[in-house]
């Protein structure tokens, strides 16, 4: 099943972290917290103006975003635990510092 989200809404697959921490040890299932970050699968075409004008959205397919502990509700799509959340509830685009620098 194909999935659009509409107007300023965006569709999120979460990036599961890691099941260490920094000094090795394990971390169990229940105590891991959500994670707060996630790739775009799908985006809205925007928000309208009162005078009917498109607000383009500031994410895009594939962006990795860092969005609110509590931000989005969760859907199936597929088979497939995703969150659907309006783009106001990202924080901020996760871009690779060494990619940027290259550039």
């Amino acid at each position: 099943m194909a999935f659009k989200p509409l107007h300023d809404r965006v569709l999120v697959r979460r990036i599961e972290s890691e099941d260490k921490t920094a000094g090795g040890l394990i971390i169990p299932d229940s105590a891991k917290e959500k994670p707060a970050e996630g790739v775009v699968v799908a985006c809205g075409d925007g928000a309208r103006k009162d005078s009917g004008e498109l607000i383009e959205m500031a994410v895009s397919e594939g962006d990795t975003i860092l969005f609110g502990k509590w931000s989005g509700t969760e859907v199936t799509v597929d088979g497939e635990e995703l969150l659907i959340m309006k783009e106001s509830d990202i924080l901020g685009i996760i871009t690779d510092a060494k990619a940027a620098k290259a550039a």
